[in-house]
Order: structure tokens, then C-alpha cells, then sequence
């Protein structure tokens, strides 16, 4: 990986992030609204803010890098079992490629928080949760004529099941919060492999329920991010949360260091 190289790659990226935003969404990079104080998050000025995150993080990626040695990047083979693409391991693996997670984060986290701020900003999701309880009721009506809006009698006997038992009176608000944390955290890069899940498995049971909406775009492009676990969140707090916290299967710094602090079984017995 050379400066040149890094420099093209946060053109892509910055590419990217506006094309996700041109495709997918509307009016984020209007003038007339770079500030609206009844929905923050969708204020434009947002949008030109993330841009502006993703050329700094390019550029700052490009100094660490000398002019005269370049970065070598591998992508190394394990033998006794079918390899991966170079380029796709490098994608899900390297931290110089983190880049181009970046607009996508900025892209799904933004479109979470949007949908998150106007539930928490109504009192019908907040305060007993009745649009939560109409939605439901719509997914469960089976109509006369036509298909109904669930596919799956399993899945529309659950959300009776929800609706007969009130449920909607807190899962409201849980839904609410819950999208504006998946949001906030996606974007600032907070433990962004599990923040994704948790959006992709909202969108999954969004579209169990009949609702298409945005749910297919939010829950492919969360899908890349899930597994990009490891470096999507690099220009984030997963830079240090990551090998701090680690995974079940290597723990990170923070549980090596708990372990060494315990007293060994030696000691125990000799006390």
C-alpha cells in the first residue's frame, strides 16, 4: 500500500458514500436543509461532515505511510482448505482496506439513527407504544382477496401471540432506542460486527412481517459489515475496542490482563 495508492482508495471511497447516498436516499445533500431541528439527523450538513470524515481519515492514513517503503499488504495462503480471493481477504482483513468500510458505515449508521430519531421524537412509539401496535395489526390482518402481508403462519401467530399479550407497550420503545444505538454506534465505529447483526436481524424480521421499505438495502450492505467485523470499524472505536475485548475464540488485552492478575493455583495452596 503506497500514499498514492491510500489517496485512491479514499476517492473511491468518498465515491462510494456519495453514490449510497444519490441511490438510496433523498435529499441528503440538499442546501436548504443543513440544519432541521425537528429531525437533527437528517440535516445535510451531516452529510458533508462524513465526507469530510472520510478524506481525513485518507489522508491521515497516507502520512503513516513513508514515500520511500511502502506498506507491504499480504493476503496469506493456509494450506488444507479452499483459499479465498486475495482481494477479498484483504477487504475483510486489512487494516489498510478499512477505508472502504467507511462510507458504508456512515451510509447504514445515518439511515438508522434517521429512522431511530423519529420514533423516539412520537409519542405513539414512545408512549404506549400504538404505532408499534397498528403496524402489527396490519402485518397479522389476512384480507378477504389477495395474499396477506406474511408469508409464514408461524411468524404472524407470533406477533398475535405479541399483540394479544400487550407487548407493544414496551417493545415500542426498545425498537426506538434500539435504532438510534445501532445508528450512533455503526457510525462511530463501536462494535461494529455485533451493532450490524443486531440491524440486520431488525431488517430480517421487518421483512418477515410484509414491510420492504429499506430493510433489503440496510440488511445486504449490514451483511458486507458483519463480516468486515474486524477491520470495518478500524476508523472507529474498534481500532481499540477490538483488540482490547477480542473474540470467544482469542480474547483480547483486556481478559489476558485479568488472567495475569489472578493468583495462580501455586500460590493459593501455598497460602
Amino acid at each position: 500500500m503506497t500514499r498514492r495508492g491510500t489517496y485512491i482508495l479514499t476517492a473511491v471511497a468518498v465515491g462510494l458514500f456519495i453514490g449510497l447516498n444519490w441511490v438510496f436516499a433523498d435529499g441528503l445533500f440538499s442546501l436548504d436543509n443543513l440544519w432541521v431541528s425537528d429531525e437533527i439527523s437528517a440535516s445535510t450538513i451531516f452529510t458533508y461532515l462524513m465526507i469530510a470524515a472520510i478524506v481525513l481519515a485518507g489522508f491521515w492514513q497516507a502520512r503513516t505511510i513513508a514515500v520511500a517503503q511502502p506498506v507491504k499488504v499480504t493476503a496469506e495462503t493456509t494450506p488444507g482448505q479452499v483459499d479465498d480471493p486475495a482481494m477479498w481477504k484483504l477487504l475483510l482483513g486489512n487494516v489498510y482496506w478499512a477505508l472502504i468500510w467507511l462510507p458504508i458505515r456512515f451510509f447504514i449508521g445515518r439511515e438508522w439513527l434517521v429512522a431511530g430519531e423519529h420514533k423516539v421524537r412520537d409519542s405513539a412509539w414512545m408512549d404506549g407504544g400504538s404505532a408499534l401496535q397498528g403496524y402489527w395489526e396490519r402485518a397479522v390482518a389476512v384480507p378477504d382477496q389477495g395474499r396477506p402481508a406474511i408469508t409464514y403462519a408461524w411468524y404472524r401467530d407470533f406477533l398475535q401471540y405479541m399483540l394479544d399479550n400487550e407487548w407493544y407497550a414496551w417493545f415500542a420503545k426498545l425498537v426506538a432506542v434500539g435504532e438510534v444505538v445501532i445508528g450512533l454506534a455503526i457510525i462511530v465505529g463501536a462494535l461494529v460486527g455485533i451493532m450490524a447483526f443486531l440491524g440486520t436481524f431488525m431488517n430480517f424480521n421487518f421483512m418477515l412481517a410484509g414491510s420492504a421499505s429499506t430493510n433489503p438495502v440496510l440488511f445486504g450492505f449490514g451483511v458486507f459489515l458483519v463480516l468486515a467485523w474486524k477491520v470495518a470499524g478500524y476508523w472507529g472505536l474498534d481500532r481499540y475496542l477490538v483488540p482490547l475485548l477480542g473474540a470467544p475464540w482469542n480474547l483480547g488485552r483486556l481478559f489476558h490482563q485479568a488472567e495475569e492478575e489472578l493468583p495462580s493455583t501455586a500460590s493459593i495452596s501455598k497460602a
